[in-house]
């Protein structure tokens, strides 16, 4: 670790420290993980992660979430939220973002009153400033803290210390929720969801990694890395993909030769 990171690192230990206690909005990905392993380090039993469950959190990412809050050893809570009924969020407009992250810091919010006023802290890092994060605009309306973009902490740096910690989300991929692979102006559905999620679970299990399925009617595209390519370009394996993808619903499957790109 060099010293720049070391010292962000302390930097961020104390803002922790000075907050008493929080609440950490995690999804169990890379920076929330980090954040949340900070936090028990710095507060013990003062610091909580809380995991927003609806139809947009794949059973993956739940399993994931479980798994990492048990090997950190900080408190775990799940809430549920309701994003799906707010037709503001439903309708995929462009601000969805927003609608889902408005929901859920207001119910975090709440059980950071029920917890003796903890501060609800959330991942945000210093490369998220670059992006168009309309879930910005939530966390600034409830108040939440994003200490490591306060600390100044990049994405790599997150990584690095998460590897440093142990953690096994330290080259964990970019995931985003399952709604972000429906195109904008597409109303979001639980039956559009539920495709993705099965898409993407088949082909996770035939050995993808980075990659999405997008959800364009029938057709599915997908979008991977270097490594997923060189996976399809087996004969086999691509017969074994399209099979996969149309029995979660799809009638055509294609593959996008600009390869992965987060985002929605």
């Amino acid at each position: 670790m060099d010293s720049a990171t070391a010292e962000k690192r302390t930097r961020l230990r104390e803002l922790l420290r000075s907050y008493g206690r929080v609440i950490v909005a995690f999804s169990g990905g890379v920076d929330s993980a980090f954040l949340a392993a900070a936090a028990f380090e710095a507060l013990g039993s003062n610091a909580k992660a809380v995991t927003g469950v609806s139809p947009s959190l794949s059973q993956s990412e739940r399993a994931d979430a479980e798994r990492v809050a048990r090997l950190i050893g900080i408190a775990h809570e799940w809430v549920e939220t309701h994003e799906l009924e707010n037709p503001a969020y439903a309708a995929n407009a462009g601000d969805r973002c927003f609608h889902c992250k408005n929901e859920l810091f207001a119910i975090l919010g709440a059980v950071a009153r029920a917890a003796g006023g903890a501060v609800v802290v959330d991942g945000t890092n210093a490369d998220d400033v670059h992006d168009w994060r309309p879930g910005r605009r939530a966390a600034a309306l409830h108040g939440v803290r994003s200490p490591l973009l306060e600390v100044g902490l990049t994405k790599a740096e997150i990584r690095a210390l998460s590897r440093e910690m142990g953690l096994p989300t330290w080259d964990k991929p970019a995931m985003a929720c399952l709604a972000s692979r429906i195109p904008v102006g597409t109303p979001v559905t639980v039956e559009l969801l539920s495709a993705v999620e099965a898409a993407e679970a088949a082909l996770r299990e035939l050995g993808l990694r980075q990659f999405r399925v997008r959800h364009h009617g029938e057709i599915a595209r997908i979008e991977t890395d270097g490594d997923g390519f060189r996976l399809l370009a087996d004969t086999a394996m691509r017969i074994a993909a399209v099979e996969a993808v149309k029995r979660a619903g799809f009638r055509y499957v294609v593959l996008d030769l600009e390869g992965y790109r987060p985002g929605g």
